[in-house]
């Protein structure tokens, strides 16, 4: 009722702003209420942010949506030795859950305030989450349009596989991108279960994996292992520094190995007009047997929205396609005025 209360309050004075409640306390309806919860003044440890994972997948798996930690743990001990690896483990968890946020006592926890080799991975993870921009926009339409929620145990997903029934740190980020969050100090890998029905695309190196068997996947401190499901299409953005900077170009990135579908949204990104329809989505879809993609018909406008954009497709590979900077050399380049498009991979 709380959250309620300010949501409706604020919708009847103001249509034009977006509500945005961050609340420590929930109940069920909360969803319908612009609300992201967060875990709590937790403890930055070790085992506290092992628990965070599971604590979010069983709070999205009961139907709200919206949550997240504060990352790096709001308490911490006296002796804080060790920190910097505990925080970026953390920096990279919470760049995949709905909303990523860093805050705490204790001691600073602004990016620059860590050495310069930790910083180097901060800001990589904080880049990575911009140019996935236009992906987890679309992934929160689907949460407000399908009843989607972002962050997805496997068992949602990969229900068939008895394997998944029990694994309660990995998930699925979206439709795409399944995290495998790295949970131990000085660890340089980690067991990750790669669910059948699938193949799976290490985002670091492009290289394919199949799916149903478990792998020691490399997990130096740069890096938190990222699988993509084949067939996916992932609109990954440009380099910028704040979300309504830029939207374009966009680089497709393609990864072949199984039919695939994806619907980009787009709106004003703030106020509800988008619940008068002012918005538009440009569906996409890869055929695996044809080797096409296919960007349809753009259904609907908004005001400032962009009537020719740029895509920049990128047929995933090993090497290419993969990693967090934008490809350097896209396989081939389009400019889309809202026509159907068709482009054959080799």
């Amino acid at each position: 009722m709380h959250t309620t209360g300010v949501y409706a309050g604020q919708r009847a004075e103001n249509h034009d702003k977006r509500v945005f409640i961050l609340t420590r306390s929930a109940y069920a309806g909360q969803q319908r209420n612009s609300a992201v919860t967060w875990s709590g003044d937790i403890r930055g440890t070790w085992p506290v942010f092992a628990q965070q994972i599971p604590a979010g997948l069983n709070f999205s798996i009961s139907g709200i949506p919206y949550w997240n930690t504060d990352t790096g743990g709001f308490f911490l001990d006296a002796d804080s030795k060790g920190y910097p690896e505990l925080f970026t483990r953390w920096f990279q968890f919470s760049a995949f859950c709905p909303m990523f946020r860093v805050h705490g006592t204790t001691r600073p926890k602004e990016i620059w305030r860590f050495d310069d080799a930790t910083q180097k991975i901060l800001i990589d993870y904080d880049k990575l989450r911009y140019h996935l921009m236009p992906y987890i926009y679309s992934v929160a339409w689907k949460v407000t349009s399908d009843g989607y929620t972002m962050m997805r145990p496997l068992v949602m997903d990969f229900r068939t596989d008895k394997n998944v029934f029990n694994i309660a740190d990995q998930y699925l980020f979206g439709p795409a991108i399944m995290v495998n969050p790295v949970t131990k100090s000085k660890a340089a890998s980690r067991a990750v279960y790669l669910p059948a029905g699938a193949d799976w695309i290490d985002f670091w190196t492009g290289e394919k994996h199949s799916g149903g068997r478990a792998i020691n996947a490399s997990a130096p401190i740069q890096t938190m292992p990222l699988f993509v499901r084949a067939g996916s299409i992932i609109p990954y953005g440009p380099e910028i520094e704040y979300a309504t900077e830029k939207n374009d170009p966009i680089e497709l990135r393609v990864y072949r190995g199984a039919n695939g579908a994806f619907t980009l949204y787009e709106d004003e990104g703030d106020n509800y007009n988008y619940e008068r329809g002012k918005y538009a989505t440009i569906p996409m879809t890869w055929n695996e047997s044809t080797h096409t993609l296919q960007i349809g018909k753009r259904r609907g406008s908004f005001r400032g929205m962009l009537k020719e954009r740029t895509f920049r497709i990128v047929w995933v590979a090993p090497g290419h396609g993969a990693g967090i900077a934008s490809t350097a050399t896209a396989d081939t380049s389009l400019v889309y005025k809202g026509s159907p498009v068709r482009i054959s991979a080799p």
